[in-house]
């Protein structure tokens, strides 16, 4: 899997199987020779109080009796089969939760972006950072005022294409908190508007964390800002709670100031529109002419650059002096002339279209799907049908496309894992009806995945189905198959070598296997339970796995003891004792 989240996949898959093939090294050499030293020579005793507990014997026979009624009759298994398979798509069914991309995570940094009205001085963005510390100051230590926790440092930055100030919490846990108190101090400024938002473990680039960017492209500037500025409203109206940053800008009205050649005069000397371009790109921000790469230094661009202390004003560029295509000096006012006028700071470029970008970033309650689902099926296309969206296309990109893709790489996988468990148990077991029933278990580990999922999100704390959640659906293929597994090759066993009839070859099987079942079953369960329960620094990350690894496991446990027997009595009566095929 080669997306973004594949490198936390590998990482965790390696770990995973390196600690699979150190446990089996282990179980087949030490522990062997352990239990040896330790029980070789013991005497044995009568059996303790413990020992004797009527817990276990119960339990047994308790499960032992809704197993040999789930296999009773051909009416029974049906029932049984049908029964369980129909409760797990159900559950799957209903229980699916809109999904998520990477972890968000709790990161100690909230993160401010301004937006000011077009013209804002030097001076002015001065003033808005001291206004905005005086106004945060009140919270600086302490216990913190007004219910929000304590700021632990703040930073600010104005520079021209972009404002921002950040803050951190001296109670790392309760960042999120200082959201709405920076929110009113952005808007208390008049004439400014932002978005505030918890940076995330994950995110690349300013402000891209869990975000769904909505890009508007076209060819008219104009006609791009009104449908950017449409849909600005209708998401903020749509999603309560949603920050929404537009890049560049909605502003159409910051000067601008363009250079327009003289068509005869530039013709007259010689030169093209490009070289107009070159002449003024060097005067202006400089262009790199070559490069110098001096022994044991790194490369050195060479660029040739107007002077900042001659070219103060736009129309000082009209004084430089140029060369023409004949080698006579002119001044770059002979060939061209400027013209004001307002646009935006910048023009981005989407697959060679102007594009307003609007970076949605979703409420922590409202999962990224449906976030994208709103935006697509209950703004994007009513509003197109209405025609007010019309000479732009609408497209989502961002976090939100690499969900699409994500999903999709995962699906993939998921199919692959199961294809090769399943060619794996047909070359073990030499059948290929056997791993069909080993992995009727599957479906039923996914309800319970979705049903522990669930009881965090309900019980314990809200938990996004994220990528990394998703994850857990592949390590259940492997875990939940073991203990149909154990089932099904005991009952093998006592029909081939026992020379067993098949009904109580599988009964023998059930009962003989219940104690390792729920053994392996309930210490995987309690080992998991501090990965779903704990509420320290970075646990969010992994409870999402967990949840579904735990809930998925012990559904599957339960209902394996039911479901594979039933299905294995239509397969197995074709099986023949070896005995009496070597007799």
């Amino acid at each position: 899997m080669q997306e973004e989240a594949g490198q936390l996949f590998r990482d965790i898959a390696i770990a995973i199987t390196s600690s699979i093939i150190i446990s089996l090294l282990v179980s087949i050499s030490v522990i062997p020779t352990l239990i040896n030293l330790l029980y070789g020579k013991r005497e044995s005793k009568e059996k303790n109080w413990m020992q004797r507990s009527l817990i276990g014997p119960v339990f047994v026979s308790m499960m032992m009796a809704v197993s040999n009624l789930c296999q009773k009759n051909i009416f029974t298994r049906l029932l049984t089969v049908i029964l369980f398979t129909s409760l797990s798509v159900s559950l799957i069914y209903m229980l699916k939760p809109p999904a998520e991309y990477l972890p968000q995570g709790n990161r100690n940094l909230i993160l401010n972006i301004l937006i000011p009205p077009p013209g804002y001085s030097v001076e002015k963005l001065k003033e808005m950072g001291r206004t905005i510390y005086e106004e945060s100051k009140p919270y600086y230590g302490g216990d913190g005022k007004d219910g929000f926790p304590p700021i632990k440092a703040m930073f600010y930055v104005g520079a021209d294409r972009f404002t921002l100030f950040g803050g951190m919490s001296s109670e790392e846990t309760r960042a999120a908190e200082l959201i709405p108190l920076f929110s009113r101090i952005m808007n208390s400024i008049p004439g400014i508007f932002g978005v505030s938002i918890q940076t995330g473990i994950f995110e690349q680039g300013l402000g891209a964390g869990r975000t769904v960017e909505v890009n508007i492209s076209g060819e008219n500037i104009d006609s791009i800002a009104g449908g950017a500025m449409t849909l600005f409203g209708a998401i903020r109206q749509k999603i309560q709670g949603a920050q929404v940053r537009p890049i560049p800008s909605l502003e159409t009205s910051y000067p601008e100031i363009l250079v327009i050649p003289k068509k005869e005069k530039l013709a007259a000397n010689g030169l093209s529109e490009k070289d107009l371009g070159v002449y003024v790109d060097i005067l202006m921000d400089g262009r790199k002419i070559d490069d110098f790469s001096p022994e044991g230094v790194k490369q050195i661009d060479l660029v040739v650059k107007g002077s900042d202390n001659e070219f103060t004003t736009p129309e000082a560029i009209l004084q430089a002096t140029i060369v023409n295509a004949f080698g006579d000096l002119i001044k770059l006012g002979d060939i061209a002339e400027l013209k004001y006028s307002q646009s935006m700071p910048q023009i981005n470029h989407l697959e060679r279209k102007r594009t307003i970008t609007l970076q949605v970033t979703p409420p922590i309650t409202l999962p990224l799907q449906s976030a994208i689902e709103i935006i697509e099926g209950e703004l994007v296309a009513p509003l197109t049908a209405a025609g007010k969206l019309e000479g732009v296309s609408i497209t989502i990109g961002g976090n939100a496309d690499k969900l699409v893709e994500t999903g999709n790489a995962l699906k993939w996988n998921l199919l692959l894992a199961l294809l090769i468990t399943y060619l794996l148990l047909s070359a073990l077991f030499e059948n290929f009806f056997y791993p069909f029933i080993i992995l009727f278990t599957v479906p039923l580990a996914a309800a319970g995945g979705f049903v522990g999922l669930t009881a965090v999100n309900t019980f314990i704390k809200p938990q996004g189905f994220d990528i990394l959640a998703m994850l857990g659906f592949i390590i259940l293929i492997g875990t939940v198959v073991n203990n149909a597994i154990l089932i099904v090759h005991q009952s093998l066993n006592n029909v081939r070598y026992q020379g067993m009839e098949p009904m109580e070859a599988i009964s023998s099987s059930v009962r003989t296997r219940i104690r390792p079942i729920f053994m392996s079953a309930t210490t995987s369960v309690l080992a998991m339970t501090p990965l779903v329960l704990s509420t320290g620094s970075g646990s969010e990350l992994y409870r999402g796995l967990g949840s579904i690894l735990l809930g998925g496991l012990t559904m599957s446990t339960m209902f394996t003891l039911f479901v594979i027997p039933a299905l294995l009595t239509f397969v197995i009566r074709f099986e023949r004792s070896r005995k009496d095929e070597a007799a």
